[in-house]
């Protein structure tokens, strides 16, 4: 079993030295590129690594080669949903290679579906809606 400083130092190994296809996916999600949402690269949750993550609403992003082991990736999405109520969106390399502006779009759609069902982070001890 893997301690937390370890899978600190391999995450922040694996920052430095991100595929090529984590590399091109970062400068659209970084400085909250896309729509505003605030991504972490290489983030630890549990006993994972997982490439990119959305905290405030709990949405992970992998990006996958495409004999990626399904069974086992969709295992591990399940435990997201079971232990943390995280979703995952699974995107391939050839994906984010050959067609940028989609695998764009479908997170910015799973991120505003997603964003939905979680509450508030501060929200009023009334139950006023905050004002704008």
């Amino acid at each position: 079993m893997v301690s937390r400083p370890e899978m600190l130092t391999r995450a922040a190994r694996m920052r430095r030295e991100p595929t090529e296809p984590e590399k091109w996916l970062w400068r659209h999600l970084s400085d909250s590129k896309l729509a505003g949402l605030k991504f972490r690269r290489q983030a630890t949750i549990g006993r994972r690594i997982v490439d990119f993550f959305f905290p405030a609403i709990g949405l992970i992003i992998e990006v996958d080669r495409v004999t990626h082991d399904r069974e086992a990736d969709e295992m591990l999405d399940r435990n997201m949903v079971e232990q943390y109520g995280y979703i995952t969106i699974r995107i391939t390399n050839e994906d984010v290679r050959k067609n940028m502006d989609g695998v764009l779009q479908q997170i910015e759609l799973v991120a505003l579906e997603t964003a939905g069902r979680w509450p508030h982070p501060n929200p009023s001890p009334e139950g006023e809606e905050l004002s704008k």
